[in-house]
């Protein structure tokens, strides 16, 4: 079994214009650095996989989705209070991530392939009745709840590495002892969306299952490597049957618009660590405004699960 890539202009649609933080030119930046590596030679490479209504309906509310694809003929406007500006056809362009994101679910679920990876994709912010951040929808709230209701999987994993907290997911789930998250962050007073305190848990039957790291500006490779290993501890004693990691790059040094200093040899580190514990791993590129950082994070994450020669087999 090989790690699987989904690769194509239909996923570079969700994208918010030139000059944009999150602009189209994302995807090709981490397209160009793909093959200059010949990881192409190390892949399965997939095409894209347009979703339908019905996919983004297991996470988000009717009203919400109504308004979405209203705003994408209307092609004007914002989602949201002004972070998440609407373009024309940003209706298809997240049933592109959503059905991408679950076909790589299918794939892995199926033993076609050992990881998957899709690039664009970890929309983290969004709640199921809004926008946020970026984030028209929340892929990663979406392809749990299909692993959940669609796979019958009972514990699912979450891992976020971006230098935003995870918020769309985290109290999506904040009561749901059966998703389990471990969300590195940039510290929230210091960076949107302010939240992902230690002190956050989970709640009710969940409590226990939820473990926020929030990291001050200027935290490195060496800091992250500290707090890794009972982050991975925590994820091993919940007997889990499905990894996710949002591999967000902003949390490299020099991103535009965040302050964490790690490098690419974390994202490695993480999925390395990850694809280890033997269970189907789905790689979501998350965010990342540094387009030199995003290829070289990605790469990286892809490169280090792509070579494992043996993955240990679950129980």
């Amino acid at each position: 079994m090989r790690t699987c890539l989904y690769l194509g202009e239909a996923l570079a649609s969700y994208g918010f214009g030139e000059g944009h933080p999150f602009g189209p030119d994302r995807l090709a930046a981490f397209e160009a650095a793909f093959y200059r590596k010949g990881l192409d030679r190390q892949v399965e490479i997939h095409a894209p996989v347009r979703g339908d209504r019905s996919l983004l309906a297991l996470f988000h509310d009717s009203r919400y989705l109504d308004f979405l694809e209203r705003k994408s003929r209307q092609g004007t406007g914002f989602l949201d209070g002004g972070d998440t500006p609407v373009f024309p056809g940003i209706w298809e362009a997240s049933l592109v991530v959503a059905g991408t994101v679950c076909a790589a679910a299918d794939a892995l679920l199926e033993g076609e392939c050992r990881c998957a990876f899709v690039p664009i994709a970890g929309l983290h912010h969004a709640r199921r009745d809004g926008a946020a951040g970026f984030c028209a929808i929340n892929d990663c709230g979406i392809v749990i709840e299909y692993l959940r209701r669609q796979a019958g999987i009972p514990r699912i994993g979450y891992v976020d590495i971006d230098a935003h907290h995870g918020d769309g997911v985290f109290y999506a789930f904040e009561e749901d002892p059966g998703v389990i998250v471990v969300d590195f962050h940039e510290d929230g007073r210091f960076l949107y969306p302010g939240t992902g305190a230690v002190s956050e848990t989970g709640r009710g039957k969940a409590a226990g299952t939820k473990l926020n790291v929030p990291l001050p500006p200027s935290a490195d490779d060496e800091r992250f490597a500290r707090l890794w290993p009972a982050a991975l501890s925590f994820l091993e004693r919940h007997r889990l049957r499905f990894l996710l990691l949002q591999a967000g790059a902003d949390s490299i040094a020099g991103d535009p618009i965040t302050h964490l200093a790690l490098s690419p040899a974390t994202h490695a580190m993480v999925a390395r660590s990850l694809a280890g514990l033997g269970l189907p791993l789905l790689i979501l590129g998350g965010g990342g405004y540094n387009r030199d950082n995003l290829a070289r994070a990605w790469t990286a994450a892809l490169e280090a699960v792509s070579r494992l020669p043996d993955l240990k087999k679950a129980d």
